[in-house]
């Protein structure tokens, strides 16, 4: 926190001529204005979320939850996925949310359904399917896509976590909550203080990231690729990872891409909200390194695979 209020207290001297930098170099700028754009997006769901995650500390510890869920592991899985519908945000406030869900499990039906929740949550909720249904006026079939896919993705990575799920990939550990008698509110700052602060610093590195590859790669790159359906599809997955849009606004960004079949731009709208390069960091600050390592690549894959598939069903190769 000291280093935080340092930071900003040096930031706001050199202002002035951090502006002049800026607005001299078009290079800088436009990477400034990506992260900002990244930044102030995900910041306000990111603070919804942690808000949820203290609640979950203090009302849903993990025990708790393994008693509300299914005793199937199946069901349990299931469950979570549907209700990712009930929270209204996008992809960087279900992190802490399932990283508090998740506590110490590291298998069985808590940790795949708080893994599942994540996925869900920013996909399938209802203002991200209003949006892409505003952003794609006379192709409902793009909002129906989306939904099964993304829910497929999430319900798919719940089962292999499930399976394969080991506990020595997750590293980093919530901090001990006392639930004494009184304590609520100080089991929920804190709670809510340790999720924001380990969620926004990493929130911060992924944003960068997404700054700096908005730059240093050329956009002809990305149009040349994305000629042909099955280039445009694997090539759409990579921009969703590099843009690190959020789910509610990503429909928009998709829309505008006409150059493009539609089945290219469902991958980009499935593969974006599960994984991306703020994502990434923000699971690597609240999971691990080691569960970031693994989780992210094998997200990938199998969200480019179900919406190659699911988009081929529903709207085909066009």
């Amino acid at each position: 926190m000291q280093i935080l209020v340092f930071g900003i207290i040096a930031l706001a001297l050199a202002g002035n001529t951090l502006q002049t930098f800026v607005e001299g170099t078009p290079d800088v700028a436009t990477a400034a204005t990506v992260f900002c754009g990244v930044f102030v997006q995900a910041l306000r769901f990111l603070a919804l979320g942690v808000v949820i995650s203290g609640l979950i500390a203090v009302f849903a510890t993990p025990d708790r939850l393994a008693r509300w869920l299914p005793r199937r592991t199946g069901t349990a899985i299931l469950a979570a996925g549907v209700s990712g519908a009930a929270l209204p945000g996008c992809e960087c406030g279900s992190v802490p949310v399932a990283r508090r869900l998740f506590g110490d499990a590291t298998g069985g039906a808590v940790g795949a359904a708080a893994l599942t929740f994540m996925l869900a949550a920013p996909a399938i909720n209802p203002v991200v399917l209003v949006a892409t249904a505003v952003a794609f006026p006379g192709h409902p079939q793009m909002v129906v896509a989306r939904c099964v896919a993304s829910l497929l993705t999430a319900l798919i990575m719940g089962a292999l976590w499930a399976r394969f799920g080991r506990p020595d990939w997750i590293t980093r550990h919530l901090p001990e909550p006392h639930h004494g008698e009184g304590s609520r509110w100080a089991v929920f700052t804190e709670a809510a203080r340790h999720d924001f602060l380990s969620a926004a610093s990493y929130l911060v590195v992924g944003a960068a990231a997404a700054a700096a590859l908005h730059v240093l790669v050329p956009a002809w790159v990305y149009e040349h690729l994305a000629g042909q359906v099955a280039l445009g599809v694997l090539t759409m997955a990579l921009l969703a990872v590099v843009l690190a849009l959020c789910s509610e606004a990503d429909a928009f960004v998709a829309a505008s891409l006409t150059m493009l079949p539609l089945l290219p731009r469902l991958v980009f709208l499935v593969v974006g909200p599960a994984v991306d390069i703020k994502l990434f960091a923000m699971q690597a600050g609240m999971f691990g390194r080691a569960f970031a390592i693994r989780f992210a690549p094998a997200t990938f894959v199998v969200a480019t695979l179900v919406a190659s598939g699911v988009g081929l069903l529903i709207i085909g190769p066009r």
